[in-house]
């Protein structure tokens, strides 16, 4: 992944990295959607991408070259397991020229790749990025990881995810060191810091989680300050706070693939030294303001348009625009006049703009709560839960009600080992939360994720939906 992400733009294709998560018919549907007219494929996926290219062929469609890239520590696919025509990687690289000359861009805001969005459909989102974009988020990412020369970078965020953040090339770009996993597990983490001095990091919360609650026979001293950014999905102050008390340096960035990525920072402030470390923890889970790349971010009335008071609690739209935001959806051009109307990109999450100039996100506007007429924010209920001791994950959607309209419903992963009744949990969020934000329905199980550490949050609501059916035949106490 990392070679082809300089190999392809200087043979002047388009870079297309699709989720490991799909399966065969999604994945025929984005090579499909995108023209794609190579495929590469990890030996780990070769089943899917042979499934897709045989449904393309089915329905007629052209199909794509496709290139199996075996592990290098074991035995090729067998000859005879596979097409006689599939090419090896690295049977392609050897046919490569020294004197080939790098096809360069003949505007600087030629696209680069295409990045379909999470959750992606069979009206899929490919959003494009530029040169131009590409390049300055790199180097946005760069100060932003706050990295030196020479850095160690353990990837622990996926490659496929918006380029790696644009640090697939900004690593590269500052003389570092890629360090990758096939597995992502707390020993892995803990093994690889220590056995190659790992200097940063970077992925979701669900990462943070993984880390935190390691057991401490996986767990190893850090060999040196390590620095991690984290993102994708706001993280509760509490697990920040974790994270520090076992030595790393955290930073707290927001954005989307639409934004390359990483488009936020919240940059510390000297005068928040002498905060207690709870509070510290708080403020590093704003969402913050804009890197260099980005022109300017601000939080505006969806409906008139209008930039909202820099008040800590007027919510709205947080909106960008500037360099680092995509040239639009692939094929889709209505889509992207109505993600850029008034000039702005609109993000479709909701937040305040703190005096300071600090964005801090609030929910999904597809994800708040209006219950009784008050607006509940999911994540506020969440980082509560998620202070709870026996408490590993905790997601919290809407659940139709027929007095209220809609109730706060909390779906929570336990710590193994841990016990926590329902009543238990409502109690501890009534006590820390004004009553009607408190969650009046706690169903316990595994949260479904995206690659990217997302929860899918639309499959909760499926199932906060079928609790309300369930017990209105008195087949649940819910």
């Amino acid at each position: 992944m990392v070679e082809l992400h300089f190999g392809v733009p200087m043979a002047g294709a388009l870079l297309c990295t699709l989720n490991i998560r799909h399966d065969s018919s999604l994945v025929a549907v984005l090579l499909r959607h995108s023209g794609t007219k190579v495929i590469f494929a990890d030996h780990q996926f070769l089943q899917i991408a042979e499934g897709a290219c045989e449904i393309l062929s089915n329905k007629g469609d052209k199909v794509p070259i496709l290139v199996l890239i075996p592990e290098p520590l074991t035995q090729s696919v067998s000859r005879k397991k596979r097409s006689e025509e599939m090419m090896e990687y690295e049977d392609v690289v050897a046919m490569g020229k020294s004197d080939f000359e790098v096809i360069r861009p003949t505007d600087e805001c030629d696209a680069i790749s295409v990045n379909y969005t999470s959750g992606t459909t069979s009206s899929p989102k490919g959003v494009v990025y530029s040169h131009r974009g590409a390049y300055l988020n790199s180097l946005a990412a760069v100060l932003l990881n706050e990295m030196h020369s020479s850095p160690t970078y353990l990837w622990t965020n996926p490659m496929f995810h918006c380029n790696g953040w644009c640090l697939l090339w900004g690593v590269t770009a500052i003389g570092g060191t890629n360090i990758c996993l096939r597995n992502v597990t707390a020993k892995a983490i803990f093994d690889n810091i220590s056995q190659h001095k790992v200097t940063h990091m970077g992925g979701a919360p669900t990462i943070l989680n993984m880390i935190i609650n390691a057991p401490e026979s996986e767990q190893k001293p850090l060999p040196g300050k390590v620095s991690f950014i984290t993102g994708a999905a706001p993280p509760p102050a509490h697990v920040i706070f974790k994270m520090e008390e076992l030595g790393f340096s955290m930073f707290h960035s927001y954005g989307l693939t639409e934004t390359y990525g990483p488009g936020t920072i919240c940059t510390w402030k000297p005068e928040w030294d002498s905060l207690p470390r709870e509070e510290q923890a708080k403020m590093k889970a704003r969402q913050g303001v804009n890197h260099l790349g980005l022109e300017e971010i601000q939080v505006k009335d969806p409906v008139t348009m209008r930039t909202l008071p820099a008040d800590g609690v007027t919510m709205g739209e947080v909106v960008f625009r500037g360099n680092t935001v995509m040239n639009g959806y692939l094929k889709n051009p209505e889509a992207t006049k109505e993600a850029f109307k008034g000039g702005w990109f609109w993000s479709g999450d909701l937040g305040v703009k703190h005096p300071d100039g600090y964005i801090e996100l609030k929910d999904r506007s597809k994800d708040i709560i209006i219950s009784g007429g008050e607006n509940i924010s999911s994540i506020e209920v969440e980082s509560t839960l998620f202070t709870h001791p026996c408490v590993l994950e905790a997601a919290v959607v809407a659940r139709p009600d027929e007095y209220w309209g809609e109730t706060a419903c909390a779906f929570v992963k336990l710590k193994d080992g841990s016990k926590a009744s329902a009543e238990e949990l409502i109690s501890y969020c009534r006590d820390r939360l004004p009553h009607y934000m408190a969650p009046r329905s706690i169903v316990f199980e595994d949260l479904p994720k995206t690659s990217t550490g997302k929860v899918q949050k639309f499959v909760l609501r499926t199932k906060a939906k079928a609790l309300v059916s369930l017990a209105k035949k008195g087949r649940s106490k819910l």
